[in-house]
């Protein structure tokens, strides 16, 4: 009896219902008070609805009986990543992680795993963040697609995936059937956009030339939303477009809804990001596909026909299993005003030369921590801004700081500041914007420029590792590209010494960015519609 309500009280749990789990809980106690699976059941639960203390009472009190239960030890280690516990989180969760596999208890397992991924991401860990999705995607299938998918996008972080690797993700569509509708001839083609992020997120400052600056008499446009919506969805929601919800429809009923609309070219925006649009498309409810902007590097899925890319970027074609397209410049056009008022640049004068990141932490290798301390050691009494999320926790701080010491970064030279919503008025306080690389910065490169921050970036060798330098060229920045490591240290170096031109950038950037391709709609346009017509 206990056992079958166990089982269910983990049905609950992963159907999204701690209460139901609670009350599977209070069954297992009123049959045996003293049950340690019915008061881990409780604790876990209490986990999930947000009530801390008590999980941790509950799970304290298993623990004082058996050091060893595996769920009890596993709610600690959830909370203490929703107090963003770092330094307590990682070890535990590693801990019952290694135990549960040795027990065989998958169950435990597959949870361990998606609370230690997230907390290794958070902590700067992106390979050990994949390495964890990788495994929990083997061990339940309902969740395999979503997960395999994450483990795609973290891989980005250090190494894009290999054709090979991305190509396993069209495995777990192997069974379903195409719409496969064919090509309709019509006086006006239909181009569909499908996305997550219309919404405030990094992927909303590239979208109002799609729905703003399309050519009416020759394109309709309908755009399917996804996620729910807020103020920048509402501003978007203006444009002369068609507006879908797919809130909370399934995969199969969302795409056809795209193909009963028509719709002639279908446009991912999302690629393996955060609720992936991809399970959609695997259904090819368009004859032509194409993934853009919101990823950086192949799908993998047989149903996406193209991949939009440019002609600095230029990536192998044979990493992708898309045929690649390219713009004539930068396949981003940056259109920020859509998702917030931008502030006006502020010059400050300082006694000493500041770098600054604001990417994401989990972008800043150590190969990047090593490329930095060389810079600053080539200038007299430089100083180094690391802004991210990471810095915003106690133990997160402890993390960066014990990075940087690893590599020889003098702790006084560098100050860690949180996330804030006031990030973009804090350029003010940065002289040179120092890009991470192989995962380059694309919204923080094009914002460092528009607040009059020159961008010293690394040109690699695919489409994911040379945004940046496909976002500076675009910006007719091309002194800020480096070819080498060497040379980025060498840039970054002699532009520290150069007050005059900082000065001048500080003063001109904003103009010249405006006025060139890289924020230029009308020509992006011609040149993306240009593309579509050719393909269709």
């Amino acid at each position: 009896m206990i056992k079958d309500w166990i089982a269910t009280a983990d049905r609950f749990i992963d159907d999204g219902d701690p209460r139901g789990a609670r009350a599977c809980a209070d069954e297992i106690l009123a049959l045996e008070p003293t049950s340690l699976d019915g008061l881990s059941i409780r604790a876990e639960a209490e986990l999930y609805l947000g009530a801390l203390d008590e999980a941790q009472r509950s799970a304290e009190k298993v623990l004082a009986l058996d050091e060893n239960f595996l769920r009890a030890r596993l709610v600690l280690g959830g909370i203490a990543a929703e107090r963003f516990e770092l330094d307590v989180e990682l070890p535990t969760l590693r801990s019952v992680a290694d135990d549960a596999r040795r027990q065989a208890d998958k169950n435990i397992l597959f949870k361990a795993l998606a609370w230690l991924s997230n907390g290794l991401y958070l902590a700067g860990d992106p390979e050990g963040a994949a390495d964890c999705l990788l495994e929990a995607s083997t061990l339940k299938p309902a969740r395999a697609v979503e997960l395999y998918g994450k483990y795609l996008f973290y891989r980005n972080y250090r190494r894009a995936p290999s054709r090979e690797t991305s190509s396993k993700y069209q495995s777990f569509f192997d069974g379903i059937t195409p719409l496969e509708r064919p090509i309709e001839r019509r006086k006006k083609i239909r181009v569909g956009y499908i996305s997550p992020d219309f919404r405030q997120h990094a992927v909303a400052n590239f979208v109002e030339p799609f729905l703003k600056k399309f050519d009416a008499d020759r394109f309709q446009v309908t755009c399917y939303q996804t996620t729910k919506g807020d103020a920048v969805t509402r501003r978007l929601k203006k444009n002369k477009i068609r507006w879908r919800a797919l809130i909370d429809k399934n995969p199969f009923d969302s795409a056809r809804m795209i193909a009963d609309d028509g719709i002639d070219i279908l446009i991912d925006l999302s690629g393996h990001s955060q609720n992936s649009c991809l399970p959609i498309l695997a259904y090819k409810p368009a004859p032509i596909q194409m993934t853009a902007i919101g990823y950086v590097a192949s799908t993998g899925l047989d149903a996406v026909d193209y991949f939009l890319s440019d002609e600095h970027c230029a990536p192998p074609a044979d990493a992708f299993t898309e045929k690649i397209v390219r713009m004539p410049d930068c396949h981003l056009c940056y259109a920020p005003t859509v998702v917030r008022a931008m502030p006006d640049v502020i010059d400050k004068s300082r006694a000493h030369i500041t770098f600054g990141s604001f990417n994401n932490f989990a972008k800043v290798s150590d190969r990047v921590l090593e490329t930095w301390k060389k810079i600053l050691d080539g200038v007299e009494g430089a100083r180094l801004i690391i802004k991210a999320k990471t810095c915003s926790i106690p133990s997160g701080r402890t993390i960066v700081e014990r990075r940087l010491s690893d590599v020889g970064i003098e702790p006084a030279r560098v100050e860690l500041r949180p996330f804030s919503p006031d990030y973009l008025e804090q350029y003010a306080d940065i002289d040179i914007a120092l890009d991470t690389f192989p995962y380059n910065g694309g919204l923080t490169t094009c914002e460092a420029l528009y607040m009059g921050v020159p961008v010293i970036a690394l040109d690699g060798r695919g489409h994911g590792d040379r945004i940046a330098a496909s976002i500076l060229h675009s910006a007719r920045r091309d002194e800020l590209i480096a070819a080498t490591e060497d040379d980025y240290i060498k840039k970054a170096v002699e532009l520290a010494v150069e007050i005059d031109r900082l000065k001048d950038y500080r003063a001109t950037l904003r103009r010249s960015t405006e006025e060139s391709p890289l924020m230029d709609q009308t020509i992006y346009m011609k040149n993306f519609e240009a593309i579509l017509k050719n393909i269709l």
